[in-house]
């Protein structure tokens, strides 16, 4: 079933416990933050809007009301100019607002969750996935049938027992 874009925004506003988000592109460029994307590729200073971003204000009153957001990001080296962005600028902001990251580099071993989209999962209730065209452009998002949700929480459960702390793997990986 299709959610509209209110509806999933209040996901995130709504959540009582937590909100697991699993990544799987190289590439979101059209999705959002595309100015700062585009200062980054130039070398210049991150846009201020960037810094301050509703994003970053939507994690940080969450995570200080005691809930938790973390991700895993399945990707591989060498990492896109996306991911070197969205890791460099993205990730290091959303972590100082609370955000917890998660690295599973399929650099060297088989992808365990191959063909698995992107989804969140709210407070292991409410799944959504999450559809992208082949640029990086968010498409929409769909529930996930109730029935399933064991199944994708499962896949959520693979990629944190395969995954790295972002800080760990980033203190490893960090493109020069």
């Amino acid at each position: 079933m299709n959610i509209s874009p209110d509806d999933f925004g209040k996901l995130f506003v709504e959540f009582e416990r937590e909100a697991f988000r699993l990544e799987t592109l190289d590439d979101y460029s059209k999705s959002g933050g595309v100015e700062a994307y585009r200062a980054f590729l130039a070398g210049e200073p991150q846009p201020e809007s960037y810094r301050t971003a509703g994003w970053v204000t939507t994690v940080r009153e969450a995570t200080q009301a005691g809930k938790r957001m973390y991700r895993v990001h399945i990707l591989d080296r060498p990492l896109s100019d996306y991911l070197r962005f969205e890791l460099g600028w993205g990730y290091l902001r959303n972590q100082e607002a609370g955000e917890e990251f998660f690295i599973l580099d399929t650099t060297e071993q088989p992808n365990p969750l191959e063909g698995v989209p992107d989804f969140w999962a709210f407070d292991e209730k409410v799944v959504v996935s999450m559809n992208y065209g082949d640029a990086g452009e968010f498409l929409g998002a769909e529930v996930v049938p109730e029935r399933q949700t064991q199944e994708w929480l499962e896949r959520r459960d693979t990629a944190m027992d395969l995954a790295t702390p972002f800080t760990e793997w980033w203190a490893r990986h960090k493109p020069e």
